[in-house]
């Protein structure tokens, strides 16, 4: 394993300078889940939740939150990311739903962090407008699945 980048020679905590970096397209993809019981993945699917369409508010936070991450997560660089997706499975045989998230740039660090931000806070959304129904809901999973792009090129996820 390779040593901390966002440690200097001191210990301290350090932004890495990306300065010398190749900008390169970098892409990153997460995911996460948010298990619940089986009457509120209903209620969310038939459209009947009374807080109203709950996947687009929460799509609209995550990639909200994608694009505030360097502001959540210290020693982030702020990115000018060019595409974030945020997209979801409802998996009724699991009473859980699956988000998984998409982001993409051209610059010189890549963009894991928005990813799993994006996830994140989508997740903690869902959460929010369903705890009165549902208090006991669960977020799990979160990940990242892939990144593309940089000096270190693609990984992948094992399953």
């Amino acid at each position: 394993m390779s040593e901390f980048s966002h440690v200097n020679s001191n210990g301290e905590a350090n932004m890495v300078d990306v300065s010398d970096k190749q900008a390169s397209v970098r892409v990153a993809r997460a995911e996460g889940y948010v298990n619940m019981s089986a009457e509120t993945l209903a209620k969310i699917l038939a459209g009947d939740h009374h807080k109203g369409d709950v996947f687009s508010v929460a799509r609209i936070a995550g990639i909200q939150a994608a694009k505030q991450t360097s502001n959540l997560i210290p020693l982030c660089h702020p990115l000018m990311l060019s595409k974030v997706a945020v997209e979801f499975q409802p998996e009724p045989e699991h009473n859980r739903v699956r988000i998984e998230s998409m982001c993409k740039l051209t610059g010189q660090t890549g963009v894991e962090m928005e990813a799993l931000t994006a996830v994140s806070v989508t997740a903690l959304t869902l959460f929010d407008m369903c705890k009165a129904v549902d208090p006991g809901m669960e977020i799990t999973g979160v990940r990242v699945l892939e990144k593309q792009g940089g000096k270190t090129g693609h990984w992948q996820a094992g399953n």
